[in-house]
């Protein structure tokens, strides 16, 4: 659903131009929260919660592609030393979970359940950190 991307496309313009309110608007309240990579570099968080204002880290996505009906996958990265992803959950028009990955290679794969006429998995989405090709970063498997 093209209008899941257009609701994090959103959010990254709010959040680039300090529209806390239209902001708050596309989060769930119980927003559930997942973050890896080294903690001093939790920027999305401390914006989201209002720790840190939005001239701080800027998060500028150089990509972002939906997966299935419910998630949005935005990557970024400056320079050599900062490398993002996100990985949004949308459901009914709100974000409900949110998980970051800095600094960290992700690869997305699709579990189908037993029982499916193909059991096997297959990756819809990787890192493409352009930048960081040459750099050694921590790997992780996302299965949605």
């Amino acid at each position: 659903m093209q209008e899941n991307k257009a609701i994090v496309e959103a959010l990254y313009k709010a959040l680039a131009q300090g529209q806390t309110e239209t902001v708050a608007n596309v989060l769930a309240t119980d927003l559930e929260w997942w973050f890896h990579g080294p903690p001093k570099c939790q920027h999305m968080m401390k914006v989201l919660t209002g720790d840190s204002g939005h001239v701080g880290f800027k998060f500028e996505p150089r990509s972002a592609t939906e997966i299935g009906d419910y998630c949005v996958i935005a990557e970024g990265w400056e320079g050599a030393q900062a490398y993002w992803v996100h990985v949004w959950t949308i459901k009914d028009g709100l974000i409900t979970q949110f998980r970051e990955y800095f600094n960290t290679w992700l690869t997305v794969r699709d579990l189908k359940p037993l029982g499916w006429k193909e059991s096997k998995s297959f990756t819809v989405w990787q890192s493409m950190p352009r930048d960081l090709f040459h750099r050694s970063l921590p790997s992780l498997l996302l299965a949605i």
